[in-house]
């Protein structure tokens, strides 16, 4: 069973949100993420990237798109290991009841059930999938119309190793409830840190900067993107967007693009077999861990890319309240209106070697 961690927020994300971007007195924030319970955690605001990029070019190894998407994914059916309120379903079964499908135009749909009511302590259908295959580096790129979010929502979409955390984690997408903006974060074993002098972003913050899963609660070492269009309904409001994630012999890179500025070599690759993508002139990454720190070929390997949403659970659950959501997590989950918006819709996953 691959693991998710996850992070208490010690501020309610409405407040860390409505910040936009502004820091306290001290310099610090504080903030959030998964697994045993997450603490807060000390960030600042960086300024611009000082490692050049490489100016390799990829091409596609594996793209996911259509009709044929899910022969590369498998379902997962087991207990959420971060203790959601949910009901992973077989493959046979999300199909059946309409949570897993593809659209006469080619969108792939994972979504939670929003038909039927459940009782008060229930769980709510939902669906996990992960790539049949393994990778270990590689360019990985997410063209999604929309995905989940609302209160009581936690989806992601990440990268893991079978061991955990020998193997690493890269969490690429990936909030909770109304959050406003996605967070980024790493989980590995003892050794891995964010070189806090090799990066220098300009348009995210450092929220924590000790990879290692044994510490601080497991908070990973994690950046806040500020685009607002990033995640949740902002994304979903401006169409999607882009999200790729570089790991090579350099570090680990995450970009971010809105529909309107996603890089022409990664537009449609559902309709282009033969792209191929430059990540050098894609300017800036959202995020940057560098291998001088946090050698990728030590403390990564052999990983399976994941879609998830849970519902309340270690995250969401931990958070409700402070996020200014009405009641409480387990009665928001009995009325199936309140998850319309717990949908993914994705045009395509492509791999690039």
């Amino acid at each position: 069973m691959v693991h998710r961690s996850w992070l208490a927020l010690s501020l309610s994300i409405a407040a860390l949100v409505s910040a936009s971007g502004s820091i306290y007195e001290d310099g610090t924030r504080m903030l959030k993420h998964r697994r045993v319970s997450r603490s807060s955690l000390h960030h600042r605001t960086p300024g611009g990237l000082t490692r050049r990029a490489s100016t390799k070019t990829y091409k596609i190894a594996d793209n996911y798109f259509g009709d044929n998407f899910f022969d590369g994914w498998d379902f997962f059916s087991q207990s959420d290991p971060t203790n959601g309120n949910v009901n992973y379903l077989a493959k046979s079964d999300a199909f059946s009841k309409k949570l897993a499908y593809v659209q006469d135009n080619g969108t792939v749909v994972m979504k939670v059930d929003d038909t039927t009511w459940v009782s008060s302590g229930g769980n709510r259908n939902s669906v996990r999938i992960s790539s049949s295959k393994t990778y270990t580096q590689g360019l990985f790129v997410l063209d999604v119309q929309a995905m989940p979010h609302g209160c009581g929502v936690w989806p992601a979409w990440w990268t893991v190793g079978s061991s955990w955390p020998t193997n690493g984690e890269i969490d690429i997408l990936e909030g909770v409830h109304d959050q406003e903006s996605n967070q980024m974060t790493l989980h590995t074993s003892s050794g891995c840190t964010l070189d806090t002098g090799l990066v220098k972003l300009k348009t995210s913050t450092i929220l924590s900067k000790d990879c290692n899963a044994a510490v601080n609660s497991n908070a990973g070492c994690a950046f806040l993107d500020s685009d607002k269009s990033s995640y949740g309904a902002g994304l979903n409001a401006a169409g999607g967007g882009a999200y790729a994630m570089l790991w090579d012999d350099d570090g680990i890179s995450i970009w971010f693009f809105p529909r309107s500025k996603i890089p022409s070599d990664i537009q449609d690759l559902k309709s282009r077999s033969n792209a191929t993508a430059t990540p050098s002139a894609w300017g800036t990454p959202k995020a940057h861990w560098a291998s001088s720190s946090c050698s990728t070929s030590e403390f990564f390997n052999s990983h399976s890319i994941v879609f998830d949403t849970t519902l309340c659970g270690d995250w969401a659950g931990a958070t409700y309240s402070s996020a200014g959501c009405p009641g409480t997590c387990a009665d928001r989950l009995k009325d199936p209106a309140n998850f319309k918006d717990a949908v993914w819709k994705i045009n395509s996953v492509t791999v690039f070697k």
